[in-house]
């Protein structure tokens, strides 16, 4: 009999986790983000199961959807690989990756570092950009019932962790306070490479999106 792997296990727990999820963190986000890591994983020496691990499990309780608790995804992470044997040192590095990858303002220090965080950040970060991106952010910004754009509201960029986490601000002023930075911070070559085009069309909505808010035609 063909037992299953540790992955194909990992997949079938985070879709069932993640069934009823908001639509930009659900499983089809994880599987776009589990691909992206694989595909940067080729041109980097890595740990391949941790990477898979790390991106299948880095949004297993986004805090955002749990009450802003940051622990949840970790804890529910652990309990997991524990109950299907994984050894401690691949579990302690998932839950590294799972409590490190976020981006939360931007202006916070990593306190952990590997090529696998790199790469799971990058592959996570890639989701956030692009018309995929867009479609994400504006699908977020549905859900939490703000403004599309309100051109007497600046975007913040000096955000503390806790001001980006509870910031109420039109769905267009995350483009400034987060989407258009990330470019500048990928880790890997690859990463970077994907980044630059994505970031060029989401330059391009915006431009569409002010002429056609402004009555240009």
């Amino acid at each position: 009999m063909h037992t299953m792997s540790i992955i194909d296990k990992t997949i079938l727990f985070v879709k069932e986790q993640l069934q009823n999820a908001e639509g930009g963190h659900d499983w089809f986000h994880v599987e776009r983000v589990y691909k992206n890591a694989v595909l940067i994983a080729q041109n980097e020496t890595c740990n391949l199961e941790v990477v898979k691990l790390g991106a299948l499990l880095h949004d297993i309780a986004d805090s955002k959807f749990h009450d802003g608790d940051e622990t949840l995804g970790p804890k529910v992470a652990r309990k997991f690989l524990e109950s299907e044997k994984v050894n401690e040192e691949t579990v302690i590095h998932v839950l590294n990756i799972i409590e490190n990858i976020s981006f939360k303002g931007g202006n916070f220090d990593k306190n952990f570092n590997s090529k696998e965080l790199d790469i799971v950040q990058d592959a996570d970060r890639l989701d956030a950009l692009g018309a995929i991106g867009i479609a994400r952010t504006f699908n977020y910004g549905g859900f939490k019932n703000r403004a599309i754009y309100n051109p007497n509201i600046a975007p913040n960029l000096n955000m503390s962790k806790d001001e980006y986490k509870n910031s109420e601000a039109p769905t267009l002023n995350h483009f400034y306070e987060k989407l258009l930075l990330l470019k500048d911070k990928m880790n890997t070559i690859s990463g970077k490479k994907i980044a630059q085009e994505r970031h060029v069309f989401m330059e391009k909505f915006l431009s569409q999106f002010y002429t056609e808010w402004d009555g240009e035609l």
